[in-house]
């Protein structure tokens, strides 16, 4: 009897063991988390019940009793971004331009980055101004794929989001062509008109 008492703690204590947690420090994002635990960043959202992609420095997140994070790092992808959000980004090309727009009769800029992140479970504020406070600031020359970039196209603030794909290329809903499409940081347009940057996951 004490044997099988024994046998049932031993089975308790690995059973709590699998429930891995992981304390937020300074510079984390989601996406660094997600990426270190070998986790899709949606999937971290879901196992802590997240509706912003925001964390807070001491905040603890469970990491679903995934591998060390030294293993998982050396395992998980280092690309820089967020491919399956690139992936998405360009399933939205194409789409009519209008202005409001937030569905599938015509997306304006943020009702465009509104459905890509949708479409991976992550909720957006619905304008430019309020998505550009979203997330956490990165600077231009460390943008990755799947980043928020904001421009200002009328002046006076921002008035423009796009997801940045790498490589300066980013995919946004343009009011001048009439439909999301791809453009470049090369282009002088867009990049005497950039603001600032926001990573998400």
């Amino acid at each position: 009897m004490n044997a099988f008492r024994i046998l049932l703690t031993v089975v308790a204590l690995s059973g709590s063991a699998t429930a891995a947690s992981y304390a937020v420090r300074a510079g984390d994002t989601l996406s660094s988390v997600a990426q270190r635990y070998n986790l899709q960043p949606q999937k971290l959202m879901q196992l802590n019940g997240l509706s912003s992609t925001t964390l807070q420095i001491g905040q603890r997140l469970n990491v679903g009793g995934q591998t060390s994070p030294a293993k998982a790092t050396a395992a998980a992808p280092q690309s820089g971004g967020n491919s399956t959000i690139r992936s998405a980004a360009l399933r939205f090309l194409g789409i009519r331009y209008a202005h409001g727009g937030t569905g599938n009769w015509g997306l304006d800029c943020s009702g465009y980055t509104q459905a890509v992140y949708r479409s991976m479970g992550v909720s957006l504020p619905r304008t430019a101004a309020s998505q550009s406070r979203s997330g956490y600031a990165v600077s231009r020359s460390s943008l990755q794929a799947g980043d928020l970039m904001f421009f200002s196209t009328m002046g006076g603030g921002i008035s423009h989001v796009a997801i940045y794909l790498g490589n300066g290329s980013f995919a946004n809903a343009n009011s001048y062509y009439g439909r999301t499409m791809v453009d470049n940081l090369s282009n002088p347009y867009w990049s005497s008109r950039y603001v600032s940057a926001r990573r998400i996951l």
